[in-house]
């Protein structure tokens, strides 16, 4: 049965592999879209005719696209990924995040008989490309967060030599470094091309869902509508901004024994239990073979959990 199993899996494998280093590139569906638009024109009145917006793909695969596109939750997915500046498509992260679940699950089935246990770590597998990409976002979110009010300074010196709220924008997609840049670029591309401002600008706020850049769009949405000074309402918000950052950064340097111990308490007992088992094997065997074994484990991963989820509540102090 063993073997067997192993064939599948490698025949899997291999089958995804070719599927995937075999498929067409994203660049060349698209000319042999418009290749086929030239060749084969379209009816007069058909639904593809005429259609000039963008539509961001969820996947490479069509009848998957398809497929992606009737669930509500892939759209946020999509959303996801671009918050992480990642060229991943929500496809490829269901297959790898299956794929690794997968495998996960029967390489566990071997160290343990509980098909429960096994099955909890090829959910831990499974979850670990969301894991990473959350990561990316959050850290491009801080970089964001930290090169926010030096934008927010040109855009009010812009104001004051004399320019429109639009010419800020575009200094600061030229001016800026990324990720700030490549996003108010997008807001402009998006107003250059038709797009009014205020859509432009909640369009902003979506892709980057920061408290900061919440004021900055509410600030300006604001201005449009009523007037008043605007490069006086950058400077304080730009003040307060910096602000927030002093002091989340003070409170980041007296929570960091917290996050530690956090990391502590959650990597040692899987450490030990690698290094017990690594210097003395089948050791913990009685363990993961006794139903009381396994209870206690579903029992301490429990209380692990409560214990983490505990901790990050302590040290999670809103600004």
């Amino acid at each position: 049965m063993l073997p067997l199993l192993l064939f599948l899996l490698i025949l899997l494998v291999s089958f995804g592999v070719m599927l995937f280093m075999m498929r067409p590139s994203r660049s060349e569906k698209i000319v042999q879209e418009r290749l086929g638009k030239i060749v084969r024109p379209l009816e007069a009145g058909s639904d593809e005719a005429g259609s000039i917006l963008k539509r961001e793909r969820l996947s490479d695969v069509d009848w998957l696209n398809v497929l992606l596109e009737q669930i509500p939750g892939s759209a946020r997915l999509k959303q996801f990924l671009t918050q992480a500046d990642s060229q991943w498509t929500v496809g490829q992260l269901l297959f790898c995040s299956l794929f690794v679940f997968a495998a996960g699950t029967w390489f566990a089935s071997f160290v343990t008989p509980a098909f429960g246990l096994a099955l909890l770590l090829g959910l831990a597998g499974g979850i670990a490309p969301y894991v990473f990409f959350g990561w990316k976002r959050s850290a491009r979110f801080n970089q964001f967060d930290a090169i926010l009010p030096e934008a927010i300074d040109l855009m009010s010196r812009a104001l004051r030599a004399g320019h429109g709220v639009v010419a800020a924008i575009e200094m600061i997609s030229d001016e800026i470094s990324d990720p700030v840049a490549s996003e108010f670029r997008r807001a402009f591309e998006e107003h250059s091309f038709g797009l009014p401002l205020r859509e432009a600008m909640l369009n902003l706020a979506a892709r980057v869902p920061l408290p900061d850049v919440q004021f900055l769009v509410t600030a300006l949405l604001v201005q449009k509508e009523t007037g008043g000074n605007l490069a006086e309402v950058l400077d304080k918000t730009t003040m307060v901004i910096r602000e927030r950052n002093r002091l989340r950064g003070q409170l980041r340097i007296h929570t960091a024994q917290g996050k530690i111990t956090g990391w502590i308490l959650g990597c040692m007992p899987f450490g030990l239990f690698a290094a017990i088992n690594f210097l003395n094997p089948g050791y913990a065997r009685i363990l993961l073979e006794d139903p009381l074994g396994i209870q206690l484990i579903y029992i301490g991963l429990g209380l692990m959990a409560v214990g983490v989820w505990t901790i990050r509540k302590v040290i999670d102090i809103k600004v």
